[in-house]
């Protein structure tokens, strides 16, 4: 694997385990994932970006080089950062974002309603790290969408090619072997992302790398069927919120274990201090529902809401710098008579706002009606669209119903609108759909909405196994993924049935990891299949902590295998307790192939001697 690089960073010597066990409150986790080093690298030419990875550490008996790969944690796994939440994190886009000359403005002034009237000992303190806010003129090339467009490589486009490309200056060997092997479904996978290509996939509208000018400590992602599969991982305050630290350490938690980006789904008190202080410490883009805070707004009450309220809203989390609205435009009064008949009705929580809004006034929804005004809000901040399904089945029984595509077929009007206004745009899919109807879905999708990325929950495939949604809805998600969609949002063992804890948050993150990573094996990307080859070639050779630490959860799978196998010498040992020393099929095979090694020889020592005329002894010269 090519790693030269012009610029490039290491941590040397054997990183400090970190503690992964719930941090004290008030303090977040950090420290390096085990095996594993940080490592930086530039793009060639470009040694003022930096683009993080991580590179897994093998045995020496491997012979091999350290393994590459993708990583979301940010600067929290990197033992020489500081990590202070008051302070945020370093504001790595400042200097681009001032090489554009955006203005600054005057924030829009914080109001009690914004953190749910909360006072006294119930509110939580402002994150004291400091915060300029900018916003585009008129007229003024604000979003990657527009840059693109007028034929422009932004800083961002150029770190989301080197950061697909895992720090490579050229194409991985085998790429076009492993492009050929899989099955993209029309999609157009490169051996090698260069930012050209980067450009002309987010000015085509199949691309998009969420990045409001407000959020300068994100490191960009781009989100895109012609690139690696992203997932998101939901957060949101708790009823009793102990510190804002331990907010930020729910986001830090989920991009520990791969969250390509973090969505903020919080109600209730404290909304607009807990979400400043998770901006302000998230290397990853970072998306909220606008709405459930206007509702909050006006005390919960539906028939209170009104596009004012929305509208200050919006303004609101875009000056703190949010990078993606869940908007629900496509829920209009004329859909919502298509799910009386369903089993499950309206699940989204949005779209049973905006149909119960719609239903008590019998009027059209004023997201739809302010579609266009919408735009120009997120446009000056380049804040992306995320085109919610509010009419998604919430059953399989439902699934591609009148409702679903109805609606569907409104995202995709609505996404040309936003397209000619300048603004980059995804749309949000389900759901609960059978596995024979997925692909359906798919092509519809790319159909109706022009190619525009899709984000989909899951979906779940069955509705029987509460407790294991995870699974449930991993099975829709690889086969989506690879039929496909861009980014998958994760679901946790606890869906349908109460709030995720700790543990569940990281099992829905590795399940949705390794859905992702499915996926991209399947379509043939050029360099997905590089770490199931490692790994596989440790087993063979039984080197458990190369296997457990190219895994996508180390602890786990070193934990499980020292339940049986405990002491240190096990880990060294051509065994494990599935099968014993004398049953172990990869210990056989290896004598097998040893066997044949020998017997090879020996074939072309009897093919020489019969050469040289069958005789034992052969007169001297």
């Amino acid at each position: 694997m090519t790693q030269a690089t012009t610029s490039e960073r290491t941590h040397t010597g054997n990183p400090r385990p970190a503690n992964t066990t719930a941090p004290a409150p008030g303090h977040v986790t950090t420290g390096p994932i085990r095996g594993s080093r940080k490592v930086y690298s530039s793009p060639e030419g470009h040694a003022d970006i930096r683009v993080p990875f991580r590179e897994i550490a093998l045995d020496p008996s491997a012979n091999e080089p350290p393994l590459r790969v993708y990583d979301t944690s940010g600067p929290y796994t990197d033992p020489e950062e500081q990590i202070d939440v008051r302070q945020g994190l370093p504001k790595v886009r400042t200097p681009w974002l001032a090489r554009r000359g955006f203005s600054p403005i005057a924030p829009r002034e914080v109001r009690p309603e914004d953190n749910g009237n909360a006072s006294g000992d119930h509110l939580v303190a402002p994150c004291p790290a400091p915060h300029r806010v900018l916003k585009g003129a008129d007229g003024q090339m604000v979003t990657q969408y527009e840059f693109a467009k007028a034929g422009i490589i932004t800083e961002e486009m150029i770190y989301v090619a080197h950061r697909e490309n895992l720090g490579r200056l050229k194409a991985a060997e085998g790429a076009t072997e492993r492009l050929q092997d899989g099955n993209s479904f029309g999609a157009a996978l490169p051996e090698f992302v260069t930012p050209e290509f980067v450009r002309e996939e987010i000015a085509r509208g199949r691309a998009i790398i969420p990045a409001n000018i407000n959020h300068p400590e994100l490191e960009p992602v781009i989100i895109g069927r012609n690139f690696l599969v992203k997932i998101n991982a939901n957060i949101g305050n708790s009823a009793v919120t102990s510190s804002a630290a331990d907010e930020v350490e729910k986001l830090v938690w989920s991009i520990r274990w791969g969250a390509d980006t973090v969505m903020d789904l919080s109600t209730g008190r404290n909304i607009h201090n807990i979400r400043d202080w998770i901006l302000r410490n998230a290397p990853t883009p970072i998306g909220t529902v606008p709405l459930y805070q206007a509702l909050e707004k006006v005390g919960g009450d539906v028939a209170k809401l009104n596009w004012d309220v929305f509208r200050d809203t919006l303004i609101e989390q875009a000056e703190q710098g949010v990078d993606y609205f869940t908007i629900h435009a496509g829920v209009r009064l004329q859909h919502v008579p298509l799910t009386a008949n369903r089993v499950t009705g309206i699940v989204s929580r949005g779209g049973s706002i905006m149909a119960s809004w719609c239903l008590n006034g019998h009027r059209e929804s004023f997201l739809y009606e302010h579609f266009e005004e919408i735009c120009d809000i997120m446009r000056a901040y380049d804040v992306s669209f995320s085109l919610g399904d509010g009419l998604r089945p919430g059953s399989i029984a439902d699934a591609n119903d009148a409702a679903q595509f109805a609606e569907l077929e409104t995202l995709g009007e609505l996404t040309q609108i936003a397209w000619a206004k300048g603004c980059q745009v995804m749309i949000e899919g389900p759901g609960h759909v059978p596995m024979h109807k997925i692909k359906e879905n798919m092509d519809k999708q790319l159909r109706e909405c022009g190619e525009a990325p899709f984000y989909t929950l899951g979906p779940l495939t069955t509705d029987i196994a509460p407790g294991y949604d995870h699974i449930t809805s991993a099975i829709g998600a690889a086969m989506i993924g690879w039929f496909g969609t861009a980014m998958l949002c994760y679901v946790t063992p606890k869906e349908h049935l109460g709030l995720p804890n700790r543990d569940d948050v990281k099992t829905g993150v590795i399940t949705y990891r390794l859905a992702a990573h499915a996926a991209d094996l399947a379509k043939g990307h050029p360099a997905a299949k590089l770490r199931d080859d490692a790994l596989s070639r440790a087993r063979f050779t039984f080197r458990w902590e190369d296997q457990f630490n190219l895994s996508l959860d180390p602890d786990t799978a070193c934990a499980y295998h020292d339940e049986t196998m405990p002491r240190e010498a096990h880990k060294t040992a051509h065994f494990c307790s599935m099968c014993g020393p004398k049953f172990c099929s990869m210990r056989i095979s290896q004598d097998l192939k040893e066997d044949a090694i020998r017997l090879a020889g020996m074939e072309e020592k009897t093919k020489e001697f019969r050469e040289a005329g069958g005789k034992v002894y052969v007169p001297a010269e």
